[in-house]
């Protein structure tokens, strides 16, 4: 398996840290959980009536042939059922409210806590990971709050009274029972351990089946084109007879405890009715008694079973927790600091003051960068594949933070920004625009309500994009399907276009690949709006094609992380240097396929 779909959880299978945490989000609702808590002692207490109600009937009534109490002992069974019922009820019912509301905070925060993450969080964890922790992971924990721990906690309340109640009624018995129980207990605690590692493998194999599944759906074209569809149904087989395997790792051991747990009932039960019966036949024990006793015992072992099935969700439970909480303690590398600002006016001023950044401690992408773009200036950048183009853009948007130097806008370091203030001003135009499965309009102001629907006509009209979008079924409410597959990619570029005008950003950043996979007359008037879009304001251009780039004001050329070339078109091809074999390569490129 490849680094990124790795998943393994580390710890215990139950971490008294990991459930105090979970604990913590039921704050809000202790009321409701306390009141459940109450009702389930009501409900362990009054489960032992009906029982004593028939030792009395049998003992006092039917043995001796009399039937003056048991009209009252009948009424009296019929309401401490109805009792039980109406208190189970309404405690599930507050459990499964409390646990969907868990479920809706948990889900909230992480999602919350995601969406702050910086860009390199986002390359270490794939799409099908994260995807997991919010779905499943979350929906295993909730699952335990709602059903798991009142459950195991109303058995073992149940396990003991019914154990008082047994030593009460006979002693001797009693431990006769316990002689059995013990070895049981052992057994179980054999079981748990070794379906630790199979929950673990089990989550870890899902999370590495989304992960999959999320690549090959979006690649699902190069797939089909590339042929390789039985190769990705060997490497979906590996991944999908792994989760099998875990998943029946898991059912082994749950069947092989039910039926541990039944033997034990079974031979238990046996003694009991040898002892007791013998005990009967001696009057030592009344037959009332010897029947409590045995249905007491018979209810002692079921809690036990189904005790079985919750430790099993809590071991699920607890290997989600950790995964989720995994992501939770994620730092966010990228933080606003305590006293950081907003600038009352933008003028697009931007400084790379000495910059060096590494991806990776050791390894310069870029190198002691330095230079400044007066504000209204159009400035490309070029240089050759893994220069560091993109990551000054990504360095400008704050998605990272950098090691050495400062980036300064208006002369402020960006450090000392908001950064939600700082994106607001930077407008990007990326080669594989975003768009989301909802109406253009929505596309193209991203859901935010500050910007109107005149803005966005507008913003469409200076762009290009009006026309386009006027034909289409329902014009700006089309709803786009997922990843605008029903648009072209030029039509796409457009939307994005549209959206950095609406937006009206003081920086605007395009990589000019964004027209580098579309026809000619598209190509014509995304480059006319990009010009509209780049007037008036401190526009960077990543060039990748240099005779698109002659009309700039300035060109500054990377390479290997260092600016080693800066001026006009002109000037450059004047010195002859890295920009003017770049130009002339092209050239001759363009010229031998024309």
């Amino acid at each position: 398996m490849s680094f990124y779909e790795e998943d393994d959880a580390i710890g215990k299978v139950y971490d008294s840290r990991l459930a105090g945490r979970l604990l913590t989000y039921l704050r809000p609702y202790r009321l409701q959980v306390v009141a459940s808590l109450l009702m389930m002692f009501a409900v362990a207490g009054l489960e032992l009536v009906p029982t004593l109600i028939v030792r009395r009937a049998i003992d006092h009534q039917i043995t001796p042939g009399q039937t003056d109490e048991l009209p009252v002992l009948a009424a009296v069974f019929a309401a401490t059922l109805a009792c039980i019922f109406t208190l189970r009820f309404v405690q599930m019912y507050l459990m499964w409210w409390v646990g969907q509301h868990f479920m809706l905070d948990l889900r909230m925060q992480l999602f919350t806590h995601i969406q702050r993450m910086s860009v390199s969080f986002f390359d270490r964890n794939p799409v099908g990971r994260l995807v997991t922790r919010l779905t499943g992971d979350v929906q295993q924990i909730e699952m335990v709050i709602s059903q798991g721990v009142v459950q195991i906690l109303t058995n073992l309340l149940m396990v003991g009274a019914i154990v008082v109640v047994l030593y009460y009624l006979n002693w001797q018995l009693a431990l006769i029972m316990t002689a059995f129980l013990i070895p049981l207990v052992y057994l179980v605690r054999i079981f748990a351990q070794a379906q630790r590692q199979a929950f673990r493998d089990q989550r870890m194999w899902m999370a590495r089946i989304n992960a999959y599944l999320n690549e090959l759906i979006t690649g699902v074209a190069i797939i089909q084109l590339f042929n390789r569809q039985r190769r990705n149904m060997e490497y979906f087989d590996q991944r999908n007879r792994g989760a099998f395997d875990a998943n029946m790792r898991v059912l082994f051991w749950y069947a092989v405890f039910e039926p541990t747990v039944v033997i034990f009932n079974a031979v238990t039960l046996g003694t009991i009715l040898w002892v007791g019966g013998m005990n009967v036949l001696d009057d030592a024990l009344t037959f009332g008694t010897l029947v409590a006793f045995i249905t007491f015992m018979q209810r002692f072992f079921w809690p036990i079973r189904e005790l079985s099935e919750r430790y099993t969700m809590i071991q699920g439970a607890m290997a989600s927790a950790e995964r989720i909480f995994g992501v939770l303690d994620e730092p966010e590398e990228v933080l606003d600091e305590e006293d950081a600002r907003e600038l009352e006016g933008v003028r697009g001023d931007i400084r790379f003051d000495h910059v060096s950044f590494a991806y990776n401690p050791g390894n310069w992408v870029l190198k002691d960068v330095d230079f400044t773009i007066p504000a209204g200036q159009k400035v490309a950048i070029v240089g050759a594949t893994g220069a560091g183009k993109s990551t000054m853009m990504a360095l400008l948007s704050r998605f990272y933070d950098v090691q050495q130097g400062e980036v300064l806008v208006d002369g402020v370091p960006i450090r000392e920004l908001r950064q939600r203030w700082l994106r607001r001003h930077v407008g990007v135009m990326l080669q594989d625009p975003w768009v989301v499965s909802d109406t253009v309009e929505e596309n193209i102001r991203l859901r935010d309500p500050s910007i109107s629907t005149e803005q966005i006509h507008a913003a469409a009209e200076a762009v290009g994009a009006h026309s386009f979008i006027e034909r289409l079924p329902e014009g700006y409410q089309t709803v786009l399907a997922e990843r605008g597959a029903n648009l072209s990619t030029g039509q796409k570029q457009l939307i994005a276009l549209a959206r950095v005008a609406a937006f009206n950003p003081a920086i605007v950043l395009v990589m000019d690949e964004a027209t580098a996979s579309i026809d000619p007359e598209t190509e014509d008037i995304i480059q006319r709006g990009l010009n509209r879009v780049m007037a008036g304001r401190t526009a960077i251009i990543i060039a990748h094609r240099l005779n698109t780039i002659r009309s700039v004001d300035r060109i500054i050329v990377l390479h290997l992380g260092e600016v080693v070339e800066d001026g006009s078109h002109e000037q450059l091809m004047a010195l002859g240097g890295i920009y003017a074999r770049l130009y002339e390569l092209q050239y001759q490129v363009q010229s031998a396929t024309s």
